[in-house]
């Protein structure tokens, strides 16, 4: 069990304070779940208590879309998916939305049946195709935008330093298996640095800073088509209570009832 307590700076008149509490428990499914609890940071009192699995799935997703579209290379239309489980599901869904106005393309890497039900999932959507790859090389080798949702990597997932051409923008969503990246890489950023900084190859990165610094204007970004970025964005939980507030305001704004229900499926966006 971890808690992540987080308290807002004032904003339109009110202070929050949230805790995010999230279980890692062998047997609960899903395996991984949270829950939050708002309060008014000024008088103490308890304002929700929400589901913090599907906000935490969509801030990540939204912070991917964020990332493909802050580094990636000039007129990319196609992004390349490892990892087709709840959060990839989430990620998806963020860059159909942010690429509404064009058609897209999202190549998904073959595991078991997994590609099929994704593209399933997907099949009301009328801006994206979906093409499935079998071979690792060719899915790497040919991307354009790597996002991965790999939720477990013992080992390095495409260990060849040769198969990432100029130009990619990788995403690690979980921040596992592309530790070959951090040594060769043009350009890494990264959402908090305190939690990156004690990593292996840190000291290592060619150029590094936080992707706030590029979304301000005091960092350029990416500077040419040939840069090859890495975006870490390991996911804070004050991004979730910023989710929450604004989910909690929208809320108490209709008389509409709401009933708290956990989620018992594996996938389930």
């Amino acid at each position: 069990m971890t808690s992540m307590p987080c308290l807002l700076p004032k904003y339109n008149g009110r202070k929050y304070f949230g805790l995010k509490l999230v279980s890692r428990i062998e047997g609960q499914t899903p395996t991984l779940k949270s829950d939050i609890t708002l309060y008014d940071a000024e008088t103490g009192q308890l304002l929700a208590i929400m589901d913090g699995d599907w906000i935490t799935a969509m801030r990540t997703g939204a912070v991917a879309a964020l990332a493909a579209r802050t580094f990636q290379r000039k007129g990319v239309d196609t992004y390349s998916m490892i990892g087709l489980g709840n959060i990839a599901r989430a990620v998806a869904l963020c860059i159909i939305a942010d690429n509404e106005d064009r058609r897209i393309t999202i190549r998904l890497m073959r595991y078991k049946d997994q590609a099929e039900q994704f593209i399933e999932r997907f099949k009301a959507y009328d801006n994206v195709t979906f093409e499935i790859i079998d071979n690792p090389t060719t899915f790497l080798s040919e991307a354009d935008v790597v996002i991965s949702c790999v939720t477990v990597a013992t080992e390095l997932l495409f260990p060849d330093n040769s198969l990432y051409k100029k130009g990619v923008t990788v995403i690690p969503v979980h921040v596992r298996g592309f530790q070959n990246c951090d040594l060769f890489f043009d350009k890494v950023f990264g959402d908090d640095t305190g939690q990156i900084q004690t990593w292996k190859y840190f000291n290592q990165f060619h150029e590094y800073d936080e992707i706030h610094h590029v979304l301000q204007g005091k960092n350029p970004g990416r500077t040419n088509d040939d840069e090859r970025i890495l975006s870490y964005n390991y996911g804070l939980a004050l991004h979730d209570i910023v989710f929450a507030s604004k989910i909690y305001e929208k809320a108490s704004k209709t008389s509409q009832g709401f009933e708290y229900q956990k989620q018992d499926k594996k996938i389930w966006v």
